[in-house]
């Protein structure tokens, strides 16, 4: 995927000129030490100029670890630290900011090698309130040389979606088709977020598509789809108008993303794109999207900005899907009931028409978007990639701004059964553990719309805290809560 940050985090070790700095010295090289033994060196910076004791030293170890690159920043309490010079090194650094401190290590050095960086924790998160600086706590942020290299490691993926935001363009092909209001959502969050916007007709996508006629390149994007596709080729003499549409997508996300350097796309699919195109862009955005450049159907800006966010995190393609329909009492009671722990109401179906990359469906067709085909000629439909998307884990999510320009957000984590849904579209049997509330209390009560973002994996922890960082407010920060914990609008006596 080469649409995606590549992180590199300075480690900065600081001290309180009244503590020794050996401390903070040789805590520091163990840090380091304990993270290129379990992960590797490959993404983090060591800054070797100085212990942060000062302003002036504060400045020495900002330069120096925008010297090498770093785009991303530990702040390390090897001792009780310094809490103004700390916090400024945080607030002068362009890029997201962690904050560790380290644990004391033995009963038999509580004099002279007692740090007190627990108690220094205290102090530098008040003093980043004070200045408004944003930065990631871990859950528990001090620890062992050990512990702490693990918390650096699953900073990363917070600090790659921090990163891609604060760099990224959404290229929209529109206006959102008809009776599609669900999707609308006031783009002023997108600016508070650092995310430009780039929103276009679809007529100016229609004329570049038509510039592209007979292009050269042509019969090699062809080639490329026929082996994806296999023995799914069902819909070999569509490939070219397929081919020519995503080296327009191509070619104008090259030429539009201006000083930006990650891209993600919110396109039109419908009603009059296959009449004048010919076709349905399904495939393409599957295809894109398993680049690392996610697009989003019907023109929902904030579902390819949710789809681009897990992309950084779980570095592998997502998709975006329907919250489409329940699963039938017979399919549950013959595939699903006493074979896993879920009742019938945490299942339903994930679909959308064929927008999910080939690598996350068990199987795959090229056929014609059925739906479209009831109203349209089916040859102006084909393009979408049909099958059954692979079980496993996943994370429905989404980031979406509400109607008054308020950012929400929610992450549900559950998995894909291995159960054949007998139906079409690209699709697959969910499970969420408290679906059933889930839906009543968070997705229907915080009028969320029907697309959710899937990642596939366990990855809740990091979005939840990439979703805390940019400001999502915690109220609003939603998640499939277990039975012991009623949600606020839910009904006791029910």
């Amino acid at each position: 995927m080469n649409n995606l940050p590549q992180v590199k985090v300075g480690i900065v070790a600081v001290s309180r000129d009244c503590f020794p700095e050996s401390l903070s010295v040789n805590r520091r090289k163990a840090l380091v030490k304990a993270y290129a033994d379990k992960y590797g060196m490959e993404g983090i910076y060591e800054c070797p100029v100085c212990i942060v004791e000062s302003e002036i030293h504060m400045v020495q170890a900002l330069e120096d670890i925008k010297k090498e690159g770093c785009n991303a920043l530990c702040v390390y309490l090897g001792n009780f630290g310094p809490e103004i010079s700390e916090t400024l090194l945080a607030k002068h650094f362009d890029g997201p900011s962690m904050f560790i401190a380290a644990a004391e290590e033995t009963q038999n050095d509580l004099v002279g090698g007692r740090g007190d960086a627990y108690c220094g924790m205290l102090n530098a998160s008040y003093n980043l309130k004070l200045r408004n600086i944003k930065a990631y706590i871990p859950e528990y942020p001090v620890g062992t040389a050990e512990e702490c290299a693990d918390m650096i490691h699953e900073f990363m993926p917070i600090a790659r979606a921090i990163v891609g935001l604060n760099d990224l363009k959404i290229i929209s092909f529109g206006p959102r088709p008809l009776n599609f209001l669900a999707c609308n959502a006031p783009i002023k969050q997108l600016y508070n977020l650092g995310v430009e916007i780039e929103e276009n007709s679809e007529l100016d996508l229609f004329e570049a598509f038509k510039k592209h006629d007979g292009d050269e390149r042509i019969p090699a994007k062809v080639k490329e789809m026929e082996d994806e596709l296999g023995e799914g080729n069902m819909k070999p003499e569509v490939l070219p108008k397929l081919a020519q549409y995503e080296l327009t997508l191509l070619d104008w996300v090259e030429s539009h993303k201006g000083y930006r350097k990650y891209v993600a796309i919110a396109g039109k699919c419908w009603p009059a794109f296959q009449t004048q195109f010919g076709f349905v862009p399904c495939y393409v955005n599957s295809r894109l999207t398993g680049m690392g450049i996610p697009v989003s159907c019907e023109v929902d800006i904030y579902g390819c900005l949710s789809e681009f966010i897990g992309t950084c995190v779980s570095q592998d393609a997502v998709t975006l899907l329907d919250i489409n329909n329940t699963v039938p009492a017979d399919m549950y009671n013959e595939s699903i009931k006493d074979k896993f722990h879920y009742t019938h109401n945490d299942t339903f179906m994930g679909f959308h028409c064929g927008n999910t990359n080939t690598k996350k469906l068990s199987s795959c067709s090229m056929k014609y978007q059925m739906i479209m085909a009831r109203t349209l000629p089916e040859e102006v439909t084909q393009g979408t990639l049909e099958g059954d998307i692979i079980p496993g884990d996943i994370t429905f999510y989404r980031l979406q701004s509400t109607a008054d320009c308020k950012l929400r957000a929610y992450i549900a984590q559950g998995e894909v059964l291995p159960v054949a849904t007998k139906s079409f579209g690209g699709i697959g049997v969910f499970a969420i553990p408290e679906m059933q509330r889930f839906y009543r209390h968070v997705l229907l009560e915080k009028n969320y719309p029907h697309h959710g973002a899937v990642a596939f994996g366990h990855f809740g922890k990091a979005l939840f805290e990439v979703f805390k960082y940019i400001g999502v407010p915690v109220e609003d920060l939603n998640y499939n809560q277990p039975k012991s914990l009623p949600y606020p609008t839910e009904n006791p006596f029910a």
